[in-house]
């Protein structure tokens, strides 16, 4: 019996060797273990460049939805909020689901130095926050100053906690932009 048991105890130690040294597998086991780290930094990539380019297309169109304030022609065929609104969404090129959701601001002011931008959200707030300024729409007539905000909860899709994206409670992200010039003297 002790001569069977050698001869099974040395067939195991060299199947244990063997499987040991047997590297099948091994791509698809080093692959499990870093395509989740891979796709979730592919995916946070993606999350910050789509927010970045959302930011940037909102400061464009709002820039050029307010030339025509500064030239006179949203005065002169006597637009309201809602018909500035809808220019600036037309410029949006459907980045931002719900083009109701801008939240604007379109103000005289006395000169450039008064001009204050202020959050129309309270940051520190829980849940669903609601804007704290109303709305505003008033164009100025020909060299006045005007101030245009305009305001955006954007939608954030991947939660990383305090390394995320979001800036607001609900998980979105407030994402604005404010200009400020003087309307050319038209009459």
């Amino acid at each position: 019996m002790s001569k069977n048991f050698a001869r099974f105890a040395g067939l195991f130690r060299r199947q244990r060797r063997g499987i040991l040294r047997d590297e099948q597998g091994a791509t698809a086991v080093e692959f499990a273990l870093l395509a989740f780290p891979f796709f979730l930094i592919l995916a946070g990539i993606l999350q910050t460049s789509v927010i970045f380019l959302a930011s940037q297309v909102l400061e464009s169109a709002v820039h050029d939805a307010s030339r025509a304030i500064r030239t006179g022609q949203v005065q002169q065929s006597g637009d309201s909020l809602e018909d500035f609104r809808s220019q600036v969404c037309d410029r949006l090129f459907g980045l931002f689901p719900d083009c109701s959701g801008l939240h604007m601001r379109v103000v005289e002011v006395i000169n450039f130095q008064s001009a204050t931008i202020s959050v129309p959200v309270e940051t520190t707030c829980s849940g669903d926050c609601d804007w704290t300024i109303l709305e505003a729409w008033s164009p100025g007539d020909g060299k006045s100053i005007v101030l245009v905000q305009v305001y955006y909860r954007y939608p954030v899709a991947l939660q990383f906690g305090p390394l995320g994206m979001a800036n607001l409670p609900n998980g979105s992200r407030l994402l604005g932009t404010a200009t400020v010039f003087q309307n050319e003297p038209f009459t």
